[in-house]
């Protein structure tokens, strides 16, 4: 897939991420330096290897988002850290390609002499992140008062001496806390990123991922995310898209909802209509989406994420777009994300039935908002178009409910 590069990969999930909210992320920043700092101490690494090890340490917090209160990071962290690990582990190993590190997620707030060493690459690399996670928090916390030989009192019971020395050794070669206290780790960190390589498989993964983000804050908006990626293909195949373009359209629509991210689950999830107030707030997802996408990703693909709301009349948001001004991409997407809206359930009514669906699609046509050729292969293959997106949608999120049963099961 040349619509990214690998270093875009790791920021836009970063800072997709950061809509739900940023500490997780920015922990997982300064987290991930001291990790690479240590590993480069030790010695024996490739750069793209540090970079992975980066993308880990960053992401080693995201089951905080789905299992916690984000206020309340010294009970995760220390006092209860096993949902958010559990989730995290899940979450990589079924969602992401970093599945071959996940079990770095599981172990990482547990005692050293806890972490498994037989059939587990990266045992010490664990051991590593968990003193690397405990330095942040205290050295965040404590500023000019942090000494972090403090650490030294849980020797050989919560951290391992080795790592402890590789902290050591951090701190005398590269006086890790200082760059972290004036943030200029972010420019070396920035660097690193040249070096991470992603298979296009890889990146496709983790632009899946990015949708499946979605379910981190509301479960109904990520089944309509994968709705409409479903739906979506299956008028593009109706209409005989370019390879090309239908991929472009698919790639754009596994996006075109992460701006969701940024509305509180309380609105998404309203058991009734949105206020005025509420309305505006969910309609600035889009705007927020694209200054996050913007020089991410391939311009073509943000174009046609980002109007999905807007209509051929003008009447559309953020930008008022008109049917001369989009392409039939960004028309398709405007079809299947209302279509959407109307087969799937909202907290404050039941799905619409095919007649109603079918004269509500046909009345925005006759207003001038939906293209009505779209419209005619949708409703004339309505039946066929509907069962083959269920399977699809199905299927995908298949994963995620056996995500969810695996870390109830775990965890109760």
């Amino acid at each position: 897939m040349e619509y990214i590069s690998s270093k875009n990969i790791f920021l836009l999930l970063r800072d997709t991420l950061k809509l739900i909210d940023r500490r997780p992320m920015d922990h997982g920043s300064r987290v991930g330096y001291l990790v690479v700092k240590m590993l480069e101490c030790k010695g024996g690494y490739e750069q793209y290897e540090l970079a992975d090890f980066l993308m880990l340490a960053t992401l080693h917090d995201i089951g905080a988002y789905k299992t916690d209160r984000m206020g309340d990071r010294l009970n995760y962290e220390f006092k209860e850290p096993m949902p958010h690990s559990v989730y995290g582990f899940l979450f990589l190993k079924n969602i992401t390609p970093l599945e071959g590190m996940a079990r770095m997620l599981l172990y990482h707030r547990v005692p050293c002499t806890q972490i498994p060493k037989d059939n587990f690459e990266y045992s010490f690399e664990t051991e590593i992140l968990s003193i690397a996670e405990a330095a942040e928090v205290y050295h965040l916390a404590l500023q000019d008062g942090f000494d972090h030989k403090m650490f030294r009192r849980q020797e050989g019971t919560f951290y391992s001496g080795r790592a402890l020395d590789l902290l050591d050794e951090a701190v005398a070669k590269y006086d890790v806390f200082s760059h972290l206290a004036d943030e200029s780790y972010q420019k070396e960190l920035d660097e690193l990123l040249e070096y991470m390589i992603y298979t296009n498989e890889d990146k496709t993964k983790f632009i899946q991922t990015l949708m499946f983000c979605i379910g981190l804050r509301s479960d109904l908006a990520l089944v309509d995310a994968v709705s409409s990626v479903c739906i979506a293909r299956q008028l593009a195949a109706k209409l005989d898209l370019k390879p090309e373009n239908a991929e472009k359209l698919y790639y754009a629509t596994l996006i075109h909802d992460i701006g969701m991210l940024s509305v509180p689950a309380k609105i998404i999830e309203a058991p009734r209509k949105l206020t005025k107030e509420e309305t505006t707030v969910m309609r600035t997802h889009v705007e927020r989406e694209e200054k996050i996408l913007l020089n991410r990703m391939d311009p073509k693909v943000v174009a046609i994420a980002v109007a999905h709301h807007e209509r051929l009349d003008g009447s559309g948001y953020p930008k008022g777009l008109k049917e001369n001004q989009m392409s039939r991409e960004q028309n398709i997407l405007q079809v299947a994300d209302v279509m959407t809206a109307l087969t799937n359930e909202r907290s404050y009514r039941k799905n619409y039935e095919k007649d109603e669906i079918i004269e509500i699609l046909r009345e925005e046509v006759n207003k001038g908002k939906l293209n009505g050729k779209i419209v005619d292969i949708l409703c004339g293959s309505f039946d066929e178009i509907l069962s083959q997106s269920k399977k699809e949608a199905e299927n995908a999120l298949n994963v995620y409910k056996n995500l969810k049963i695996k870390y109830k099961s775990t965890i109760v």
